[in-house]
């Protein structure tokens, strides 16, 4: 008998000690498409929870980093967006356009509050011109697009196509500490 997707899963969680973000998705993607399963399955679920709970195996948090050059770009392209659907009746989308110059500006990861300050100003000073061209260039291939893909599944599903709550949506997604409550 073939071992099915979550036994594998856990097998390598338990091999490796790591419980990554995205076996866990796809163990929970797996649980909550199945109609039921199987005793090995949930044999393989109980052995998966013992390990993390006496720690042989551990959870790897959602993001211990962030990608500095996301909010740069995200900074920029909601300026040129928000300029844009201001002076004209088009409805751009914002997540297309940042994930297209993302896809061809150079990642600037950070671990700490400092590293993320670093590339930042790093990024300001050395990259600004080419982050502009790169947003530049996204908008005009968006506004040139066709718009028979209504089929397309978007990550996240957005209620409205406009630019802030595209905005909200990315910067949850993106940067969940971006906006801090008042203590």
């Amino acid at each position: 008998m073939e071992k099915s997707s979550i036994e594998k899963i856990v097998e390598q969680a338990l091999h490796d000690g790591y419980l990554t973000p995205t076996m866990e998705a796809e163990v929970g993607r797996i649980c909550d498409s199945a109609f039921e399963l199987s005793v090995e399955e949930y044999m393989a679920l109980d052995r998966l929870m013992g390990a993390l709970l006496t720690g042989e195996v551990v959870a790897v948090p959602r993001k211990q980093f962030i990608n500095v050059m996301e909010e740069l770009v995200l900074g920029e392209a909601v300026a040129r967006v928000a300029e844009i659907e201001a002076n004209s009746n088009q409805v751009l989308d914002l997540g297309d356009i940042a994930a297209y110059a993302l896809n061809r500006l150079p990642p600037l990861y950070a671990t700490t509050e400092e590293g993320a300050i670093y590339q930042r100003e790093r990024a300001i000073a050395d990259l600004h011109v080419l982050i502009a061209q790169q947003v530049k260039e996204a908008i005009e291939r968006n506004q040139d697009r066709p718009q028979f893909h209504k089929e397309r599944k978007v990550i996240k599903q957005k209620t409205e196509d406009t630019v802030l709550t595209q905005l909200n949506t990315l910067l949850q997604a993106y940067a969940p500490n971006y906006e801090t409550k008042p203590e």
